[in-house]
């Protein structure tokens, strides 16, 4: 195993002990006495098959999950050939060969394996191969990795956000998290988490930047669902590090660890920790709620909706912000449909919240309590929370295809299309989510918060961001 190459995985598809046993299954159907056979050494034993030198490497299976020593088809037939030239007996390919369907697409390492020992010791490296493949796939998306660690009910699944100054990314004004203990609660009977009484959180303000850094575009807001700390900015780094230790497991190299990061827009959140040298256990899964949304909007796990920047029916392969994916939960008028409460976004303390309640509503809405918000009169003397605000409702193009409610599939909802129905009118969304406030002042930089979508025109009808909008009276 000392030689290095890497090898594009297209191809390899065979597993390698899959093979021998195939040709020893293959021997007993067809009543072949291979130990009287001349070639008959070459299958006595797993390690005496492997000492063609068999060309091999490791991926998982895009279908299972699972990790496989895998060689190519030509190396089966090389092996063949060898048996025909030395011994001149000609074998055929072997019937119900493990084959399976790569998951990695990038460049694998290339290994020779000639005896048992070698094999060995690349066959315990497969649990890490399964926990890289999983690590990916839940970042990506996927829901059945993603529903299948929430339906355990023993992670920890902890939503963060951050909100950094427009004029420097580099600048944290504030940190927010909310978090749920999934084990505790089964242990106690408590289930589905109740996001009031279940959510563990926290909110942050750097007190350097209070007063002194204002965002003009995306204006931050008070925090909604508990009492915010002001906290110096080279103790921040210190406290996030110590709530992550806190919930977090030992690293490994072949287990995932018992808590998950959620974040909405992963890459903007991470960078903040990266900057702040916050050291995240290489184990550690990541969900990213923007990326899932759309995975299920393409995979049509989502009722049909209307894409607020076109005012035309959603296509796939679009992305949503936080505020656009909870505003998604109170489209149905059916008796599934939640009154979303009143929270201001741009706080890193509700961003984090509300994802964290976003995701329990993807994954399994049956019985979930909608938070309920704490009013507050102070601000810490952040003047811009509010600035330059009016009141206005807003209107989007009804769908052109009706769906009349959700229906429950796998714990997920799911869309029930009725016939299409032509809608030549707008509607009023003020009506069912309350007044909806603006902020007003023009300027073409997006904010340095995470929010996907493109960046937006100043004075266009896209610039009205539906951030710090007003869903309705907590």
């Amino acid at each position: 195993m000392g030689d290095f190459q890497v090898v594009d995985p297209k191809g390899w598809e065979y597993d390698l002990h899959s093979v021998y046993s195939a040709y020893m299954g293959h021997f007993q159907t067809h009543h072949i006495a291979w130990y009287d056979k001349s070639w008959g050494h070459l299958f006595s034993t797993f390690e005496e098959f492997l000492a063609f030198s068999w060309p091999v490497i490791v991926v998982t299976d895009a279908r299972t999950g699972k990790a496989h020593i895998v060689t190519r088809l030509t190396s089966i037939g090389a092996f063949l050939k060898m048996i025909k030239t030395r011994f001149g007996e000609t074998l055929p390919q072997a019937a119900n060969m493990v084959i399976i369907q790569p998951f990695e697409t990038t460049t694998r390492h290339l290994r020779h394996v000639s005896d048992h020992a070698t094999y060995k010791k690349l066959h315990s490296t497969l649990p890490a191969a399964v926990l890289n493949a999983q690590k990916q796939r839940i970042r990506n998306g996927e829901l059945d990795f993603i529903q299948e660690i929430w339906d355990m009910q023993d992670k920890t699944f902890m939503a963060v956000d951050f909100e950094w100054s427009e004029r420097n990314e580099k600048s944290t004004l504030e940190w927010g998290y909310a978090a749920v203990r999934c084990g505790p609660l089964k242990a106690l009977g408590v289930w589905p988490p109740v996001p009031d009484d279940n959510y563990r959180k926290g909110h942050y303000v750097v007190q350097e930047y209070i007063d002194k850094v204002v965002n003009k575009y995306c204006p931050t807001y008070p925090w909604h669902f508990g009492d915010s700390q002001v906290i110096s900015k080279a103790k921040l780094p210190q406290v996030v590090q110590g709530i992550i230790s806190s919930l977090a497991s030992p690293d490994s190299e072949t287990l995932p660890n018992n808590l998950v990061i959620v974040t909405h827009g992963a890459s903007g959140d991470l960078a903040r920790l990266e900057d702040m040298k916050i050291r995240l256990p290489h184990n550690m899964l990541v969900i990213d709620t923007a990326m899932f949304e759309r995975s299920l909007y393409n995979q049509g796990l989502r009722p049909l909706m209307v894409d607020p920047k076109t005012n035309q029916q959603r296509q796939s392969g679009t992305t949503l912000s936080l505020e656009n994916l909870l505003r998604s939960f109170a489209m149905s008028t059916q008796s599934d449909s939640i009154v979303l409460p009143n929270v201001q976004f741009h706080n890193s303390g509700n961003d984090a919240f509300m994802c964290l309640f976003a995701l329990q509503m993807l994954l399994d809405p049956r019985g979930v309590k909608v938070p309920t918000p704490k009013r507050h009169s102070h601000n810490f003397g952040v003047s811009n929370m509010g600035m330059g605000m009016n009141t206005m409702p807003m209107t989007m193009m009804a769908p052109q295809a009706a769906w009349s409610g959700y229906s429950t599939v796998g714990g997920l909802l799911t869309p029930s299309i009725s016939s299409p129905v032509q809608r030549n009118s707008v509607y009023d969304l003020s009506s069912e989510f309350g007044q909806m406030r603006m902020a007003s002042g023009e300027g073409s930089k997006r904010s340095a918060s995470r929010s996907p979508g493109p960046k937006l025109v100043p004075g266009s009808a896209s610039s009205r961001r539906l951030s710090g909008f007003r869903f309705g009276d907590a």
